[in-house]
């Protein structure tokens, strides 16, 4: 069962009932993040989401996280390219008293002076950490190969210059530029009524003023860079990048089961040929990541430095071979099964539920539909997934990052 509504301000409302469970997850989630930032900003959507926890007029940042305890309930954010989203998961009987505690950490932040100072600290070491993570450095300078040093090339973290010159005032204003009543959607997934849910989301909610946010249009401007960073590390990791579809683009179903067929687990061309055949790699995958008007299609691979140059042949001869002979009908039929599944199971997650929903309200405005979903996969056949890896995969148009203790990065 599935419930909607607008408030008179815009802030959009869905509420997935899922009758049988315990437990409930409620999001905030809003229409802006790293892709929409200025040079000036950048970091800032992800900052702003840290300090959003740091306190209010009413309780300390240490109280909000203890009232939260209190009730045995569990609360996060994170921040994406073009969504940032805060929420919190309770069991039913205490949804009420967790939604009050969300929507004041949401609504009435008070950024204290002496808050920022220490959380600027925290991000700091995150981006400290982040550098130090080889892999999630890798999959940063991928974002910058492909998009450039804007929009979604953007590290969703900022450098560290610019954490550390952001005021109150800059995060009051973008707040009021972007946190607006038509950029947010609400979203609850459980066990809860759908008129208490509605109910709330009109109380707490509903006072914004009426204000539609100021964006900046992401540029997509396509690079086609190949980014090396020489680390003293044990492992060399690099990754490939293939412009792909958007995410409304009708090949959405199809690229998914590719990605299945390609990098998406045991079974896969790449972990087969590349982990359990050669053993050049302990971890090797893809993944795809669409957005309104771009996409982009990953694959990875860590591995020893001495046998880099060696893995990453294997790994394009596997897309190649993807590309030139397309997949057979066991592949096809086990990756559109296993689609299926991932599906179904998110079906029995309130916190996956509650994302799919509002990030389908946030971004569509309609209402998703599973049993659509579900009969776009059933109506698969073998020549679309055919038609999928033609349009996924340009090597013309790929670029490639690398980080280790390499001689030369990883070339196509």
């Amino acid at each position: 069962m599935v419930t909607t509504r607008t408030l008179a301000n815009g802030v959009r409302v869905i509420v997935k009932r899922m009758e049988g469970l315990l437990s409930v997850t409620m999001g905030v989630l809003v229409g802006t993040g790293a892709a929409y930032e200025t040079d000036e900003e950048d970091g800032i959507s992800h900052f702003i989401e840290h300090m959003q926890f740091k306190g209010t007029d009413k309780h300390t940042a240490f109280e909000l996280s203890d009232a939260f305890d209190a009730l045995g309930a569990q609360v996060n954010a994170f921040t994406g390219k073009d969504m940032t989203c805060f929420y919190a998961k309770s069991t039913s009987d205490h949804a009420e008293e967790s939604f009050s505690l969300l929507a004041e950490l949401f609504l009435d932040s008070t950024f204290p002076e002496e808050e920022m100072v220490r959380e600027k600290g925290v991000v700091i070491e995150e981006i400290n950490m982040d550098e130090d993570s080889p892999e999630d450095l890798c999959l940063d300078l991928l974002a910058r190969a492909a998009y450039g040093n804007r929009g979604f090339g953007r590290n969703i973290l900022g450098p560290a210059s610019n954490v550390q010159g952001f005021t109150r005032e800059q995060l009051f204003a973008y707040k009021k530029e972007r946190y607006c009543s038509q950029n947010i959607v609400i979203s609850f997934a459980g066990n809860i009524e759908p008129s208490l849910a509605l109910e709330l989301a009109e109380k707490f909610f509903g006072k914004m003023p009426r204000l539609e946010p100021s964006l900046r249009v992401p540029p997509v401007e396509r690079e086609k860079k190949d980014l090396f960073r020489k680390k003293p590390i044990e492992q060399a990791h690099f990754v490939f990048g293939f412009p792909a579809i958007a995410r409304d683009d009708p090949a959405f179903a199809a690229t998914q089961v590719m990605n299945v067929v390609l990098g998406g687990g045991m079974s896969s061309r790449l972990f087969k040929k590349v982990r359990e055949e050669l053993g050049l790699a302990y971890s090797v995958y893809s993944y795809s990541s669409h957005y309104e008007k771009t996409g982009l299609f990953t694959v990875y691979a860590g591995v020893n430095p001495q046998k880099a140059e060696r893995a990453a042949q294997a790994v394009i001869d596997v897309i190649k071979e993807l590309k030139e002979e397309g997949v057979t009908e066991e592949e096809f039929l086990r990756g559109r099964e296993q689609l299926k599944s991932s599906n179904i199971f998110s079906q029995e997650n309130t916190s996956s539920q509650m994302l799919l929903y509002g990030k389908q309200l946030l971004y569509k405005n309609e209402i998703y539909d599973f049993e659509k979903r579900m009969e776009e996969i059933s109506a698969l056949r073998l020549g679309d997934i055919r038609d999928a890896i033609a349009q996924n995969f340009d090597f013309a148009k790929a670029c490639v990052a690398s980080v280790g203790n390499l001689e030369k990065g990883i070339g196509l």
